[in-house]
């Protein structure tokens, strides 16, 4: 542990033992959850056993976008459809790359985590791993013990690794490391065909290397729109990314020329081959060394702590939120259910804990971006569902843009008009998706958006078109009718 102290950080030698609230985690549910107590006048102790920040900061979203975008600036010197605009692509440093993205992260880490405890002299930053000994007391890795009135449990989560034979024996590459490799190499293998494994596949192609993703479901982003999966890999497969979807994993071995993956599909073996090995099969809670047994915290076959609405574990004095507690792991998601799980907490149970109305992007190139219900999941809740697609070559800006990749598809009530999810595969799509989400929210339903101004020649224009799509064949209407 560090013996290097400021205003807002501390060893846990010079602690208080009477906090008001104690919470183990500081990433971002738990500095939502510090923020907010604070602001209510309570005093806390922020535990952290790792990096300050979390997973979005320092080895999530913030890292891998700028990659992410670094990448799609070298494919668009050489990919656009313009003629009489003639581009070049330049050398390629990856080392550059890697360090602007390093600095990015040192920087994001000091100006939203450690200089905002300067803001707020009620936070006391304590380093240290942290179990809990009963419901009012942590002790910390090395031997200090803290009590306070309430616990918070925001630990985050980890890389999970499938059990598929040998992969445990042989070293591979999660996301955080493919991140921080030293040199790119000529090819990759990622298994994982969701959101993690296809942004890295996108933008680790777009650098030159050679990627197969290997998805055991039938299609990738198997969560989402069958339209999508299916698009998605023919926009993929374009730019020479090979997909091998609905397979099983037999076995993985690692030799002195790689790693070789071994999969079956229709009793058909396949032997894969490939420099790196990229594991991108989901997340799991860091929930293990809490002794959460020991004090009446039931967890949940993946490990996830359970909580009632309010975030309220089972033991009373302890709560639990971001993404320890649910599998809808999004920052947004973890700061909201930590300012909300600090405010029960405190002040009692006021603020039930809900996501109905949760929009997901995944940051591909078309993105992909969704709210609420498919039209199969309305119909299996015994909606009279129904759905209109638009594709994006029936919209203006996409047009003038010369990129018509994509489509937007909503979802209604149809005996209410109600919108119940919208579908999103289009390239920025994660700028569209807010404003489905809103009209989900606030009970805009199809004919609203259908009739309300949006500005031309702007993508969001695509979102009015779908919604006219349910009564209308858009193709036979002039600009902006």
């Amino acid at each position: 542990m560090s013996n290097k102290k400021t205003n807002s950080e501390t060893t846990c030698d010079s602690c208080e033992p009477n906090f008001d609230l104690l919470i183990i985690g500081a990433g971002s549910a738990g500095f939502s959850a510090a923020i907010r107590a604070s602001e209510i006048g309570a005093k806390v102790g922020l535990i952290e056993g790792g990096v300050i920040g979390g997973t979005c900061v320092n080895e999530g979203c913030v890292p891998s976008k700028t990659l992410i975008r670094a990448a799609e600036i070298r494919h668009r010197s050489t990919h656009h459809s313009f003629r009489g605009v003639e581009t070049l692509q330049g050398n390629l440093s990856w080392s550059d790359i890697r360090a602007q993205k390093d600095e990015l992260v040192e920087a994001l880490r000091q100006a939203k985590y450690r200089d905002v405890l300067k803001s707020y002299p009620g936070i006391k930053y304590i380093e240290g791993k942290a179990r809990i000994l009963q419901s009012n007391e942590v002790e910390l890795s090395h031997g200090a013990k803290l009590k306070a009135e309430k616990l918070l449990i925001t630990t985050g989560a980890r890389p999970w690794v499938p059990p598929i034979q040998g992969l445990n024996d042989i070293g591979f590459l999660d996301s955080t490391s493919a991140m921080n490799l030293d040199s790119l190499p000529k090819s990759m293998i990622i298994l994982g065909g969701s959101a993690v494994g296809l942004e890295l596949a996108q933008m680790f192609s777009r650098l030159g290397v050679r990627i197969t993703v290997i998805e055991v479901a039938s299609r990738i982003v198997p969560l989402e729109d069958a339209d999508i999966g299916d698009a998605l890999t023919k926009y993929l497969e374009e730019e020479e990314i090979t997909i091998h979807t609905g397979v099983k994993i037999l076995s993985v071995k690692r030799n002195s020329r790689g790693y070789q993956v071994v999969t079956e599909n229709n009793n058909t073996p396949q032997t894969i081959d490939a420099d790196q090995l990229l594991v991108a099969t989901g997340r799991r809670p860091n929930t293990e060394d809490l002794g959460l047994s020991e004090i009446r915290v039931e967890v949940g076959s993946k490990g996830h702590i359970l909580t009632n609405e309010y975030l309220q574990t089972d033991n009373p004095n302890i709560y639990a939120a971001g993404d320890c507690t649910t599998e809808a792991a999004f920052v947004y998601v973890a700061a909201y259910s930590g300012n909300l799980a600090a405010d029960n907490a405190l002040q009692g149970h006021n603020r039930k804990f809900d996501i109905s109305v949760l929009p997901k992007v995944t940051f591909t190139d078309p993105q992909v971006a969704s709210v609420g219900l498919t039209e199969e999941q309305a119909k299996a809740k015994g909606i009279n569902a129904i759905s209109a697609k638009l594709n994006f070559d029936h919209v203006p800006r996409a047009l003038a843009a010369r990129d018509t990749r994509g489509f937007i598809k909503l979802v209604a009530d149809k005996d209410t008009g109600k919108l119940l999810g919208a579908h999103i595969l289009a390239p920025e799509g994660g700028e569209l998706i807010e404003i489905p989400t809103l009209a989900m929210k606030f009970g805009i339903g199809v004919k609203d958006l259908a009739t309300t101004f949006f500005p031309y020649l702007t993508q969001t224009e695509a979102i009015k078109l779908c919604a006219q799509t349910f009564n209308k064949d858009v193709s036979k209407l002039s600009c902006c009718a």
